[in-house]
């Protein structure tokens, strides 16, 4: 009769090594790591007058902007902090440090802020433009 051992990878790897667990824990950290923050397709956009744009954002504790718009898909990835936002129609969403965020062209932002009153957020916001144009409109609250 033939028996199957199964091993999980922390076991296999301390097997294969010839460490005890406890060496295995203090191996350090390789030196470059990755991941997929974001995968989002684009609307079709202008290749010939293509550009890109990150803007560092900041918002005290407890600060947020007036509703406004981008005139551009939006692209965020949070530094430090907390992150509120809504778009126009859509639910009211919280990003932490480490996630990242996709806004499309046009949304309008009702709630773009900080979601602590006493941590600052910190995020980058990357415009994928394929036209000259601000990058942010203050949009009339509806009454």
């Amino acid at each position: 009769m033939t028996r199957t051992l199964r091993f999980d990878l922390p076991t296999v790897l301390i097997l294969a090594t010839g460490c005890s667990a406890a060496e295995a824990a203090q191996q350090p950290e390789p030196a470059e790591q990755s991941r997929v923050a974001l995968s989002q397709a684009l609307p079709k956009l202008d290749g010939a007058k293509l550009a890109v744009t990150v803007v560092e954002v900041r918002y005290a504790p407890g600060g947020s902007s007036a509703p406004h718009s981008h005139p551009c898909p939006v692209i965020g990835y949070v530094i430090e902090g907390a992150f509120k936002t809504q778009v126009r129609g859509g639910p009211i969403e919280v990003f932490r440090a480490g996630q990242s965020f996709y806004e499309p062209a046009n949304g309008v932002h009702q709630v773009s802020g900080n979601a602590s009153d006493r941590i600052p957020v910190r995020f980058l916001a990357t415009f994928v433009c394929d036209h000259t144009a601000p990058l942010s409109q203050l949009v009339p609250s509806r009454p």
